[in-house]
């Protein structure tokens, strides 16, 4: 019966929704359905709705972004995807589709990479894209008004560290046309991310230091330990504060790259002002793979923004 009724109803699914009545044409069945959480391949995108939308210009180069929006959703909230690449590579190509495909509107941004300039530019140009989609709401179609961010790897520590630092006079930036509007977001998800650089290289593996070294020396111009101050501007675990948005960390117990104790340290900044933090540790996981995006790991995904970004009323 359900598979009957899956192509009917598809495309006006409602993350917000408790259950959903449908009636079923050969006679007066009525069933609920709880839509908690659909599954990647319940609902699939390929190509975004909106593609290489420039939302800054620097130095004569322009940052675009990609749009993607759930099929029959009025208004979605959106989510903000940044990406992995130790600072140095990656792409807005890459985005788990479990997002989408639970009714979240998404914006994955590119922005400059450390081979282009060091930190703290890309937390610049992601403020700056968070302002340019928060002017530009009513004419793409989502709703910001409360605003997820969320990352991996490398982009993991980009959008926790965006998300910690809202309002921060030097981490805000002036890049971009639309600085009066805010960059401030409501809720974080970070997959295996890095949040104290003052601390990674001493957690690290010996296959972790032989990548971390030389991506923080891109990143900030020499290594921690000999531009602590930036190394410190850097780190979400300095700006935690009382006033910071709820997040989901999701890290695996086995990842040879990003030490698991990058996210205890952010857990334990968190619970040092009682805010509102969940720690996943995905057993038997290294860095990244499916198991994070997929399963159990993504309806824990799902049901965090829900609870957080979506509004009962």
């Amino acid at each position: 019966m359900l598979n009957l009724l899956l192509p009917g109803i598809k495309g006006n699914l409602l993350p917000h929704y408790n259950s959903l009545i449908v009636c079923a044409s050969t006679g007066l069945h009525i069933l609920f359905l709880s839509l908690i959480f659909l599954p990647d391949n319940a609902l699939s995108f390929t190509n975004p709705a909106y593609k290489d939308v420039p939302y800054a210009t620097i130095d004569g180069k322009e940052l675009k972004l990609d749009i993607y929006l759930p099929s029959g959703v009025a208004a979605p909230v959106l989510l903000v995807w940044i990406h992995g690449g130790a600072w140095r590579s990656g792409s807005k190509e890459n985005v788990p589709p479990f997002f989408v495909n639970n009714g979240f509107a998404v914006a994955s941004l590119d922005f400059r990479q450390s081979t282009d300039a060091r930190f703290p530019a890309a937390v610049h140009d992601i403020k700056a894209a968070i302002r340019f989609l928060r002017a530009k709401e009513s004419e793409y179609g989502y709703k910001t008004d409360r605003l997820g961010i969320a990352g991996s790897s490398s982009g993991g520590h980009l959008a926790t560290l965006v998300g910690v630092s809202n309002g921060h006079n030097t981490l805000e930036g002036t890049v971009g046309d639309f600085l009066t509007y805010s960059s401030d977001v409501h809720a974080i998800v970070d997959f295996f991310g890095a949040s104290n650089l003052t601390t990674i290289l001493a957690q690290s593996t010996p296959h972790g230091l032989s990548v971390r070294k030389p991506a923080l020396e891109l990143l900030l111009g020499g290594l921690p330990d000999q531009v602590t101050e930036l190394s410190e501007l850097a780190s979400p675990v300095f700006h935690v504060d009382k006033n910071d948005p709820p997040i989901l960390i999701l890290h695996g117990d086995q990842d040879p790259q990003m030490p698991i104790n990058q996210s205890h340290e952010l857990e334990g900044a968190y619970q040092k002002f009682n805010l509102d933090v969940q720690f996943e540790v995905a057993h038997g996981a290294a860095h990244g793979g499916e198991l994070f995006f997929s399963g159990e790991n993504a309806k824990l995904v799902i049901n965090f923004l829900r609870r957080i970004l979506i509004v009962r009323k």
